[in-house]
């Protein structure tokens, strides 16, 4: 999505050899616009696979997957990673490293949000290791509904995720796709594949 890359380009801020920082449109502060252009590629990529809900992680995945869900007119239930005291025992939980935070977090939906009716389009920031969307996965078949896809913002096809989910049979979409970081530049897949 150029429209995408162009705002990685401009906006983001590559950290070392694996992490970018996009904080000023993305994951802290979020650009509506861009939300509401992502969310239309998404339904134009997916709009014909009956889905019935838009899942996510709190909190980076939130903006994107809402901004889905107005487009199919579906509901979106994130996966909180934090237990409140108004959340009981009837959830379905897993467990998920996070890479960047260099932490582990247990991940939970209510049993009411997820059922076996659904058809559940998982929407998600970012694509590295895919800890986040294979704790997803694990949620939904838990939950005995059916996975149709996964929408990603970014990946970064130099990491293991995509491989997972691919060994998976599971439909990939990713609006940006990173193949490197040179020299504090980012390289899109796109761009090496023309090489």
């Amino acid at each position: 999505m150029k429209l995408l890359e162009d705002r990685i380009r401009r906006d983001g801020v590559v950290l070392g050899a694996d992490v970018l920082k996009v904080d000023n449109f993305l994951n802290h502060q979020v650009d509506p616009d861009l939300m509401q252009a992502m969310g239309a590629e998404f339904y134009r990529q997916f709009q014909d696979a009956k889905i019935t809900k838009i899942l996510t992680v709190e909190s980076s995945g939130i903006a994107p997957a809402l901004a889905t869900a107005m487009e199919f007119h579906v509901p979106m239930v994130f996966a909180r990673k934090h237990k409140s005291l108004t959340l009981k025992d009837d959830m379905f939980t897993a467990d998920v490293y996070s890479f960047t935070k260099q932490t582990s977090n247990t991940i939970s939906i209510a049993h009411k949000f997820l059922n076996a009716d659904d058809r559940v389009l998982i929407i998600d920031d970012f694509l590295a290791n895919g800890q986040a969307v294979k704790g997803l996965t694990e949620i939904i078949a838990a939950a005995g509904a059916t996975l149709v896809g996964a929408g990603i913002v970014i990946e970064k096809t130099f990491q293991k995720g995509r491989q997972m989910l691919d060994e998976q049979g599971v439909r990939v979409v990713s609006l940006a796709r990173i193949s490197a970081f040179e020299d504090g530049q980012v390289v899109f897949a796109d761009e090496q594949d023309a090489e």
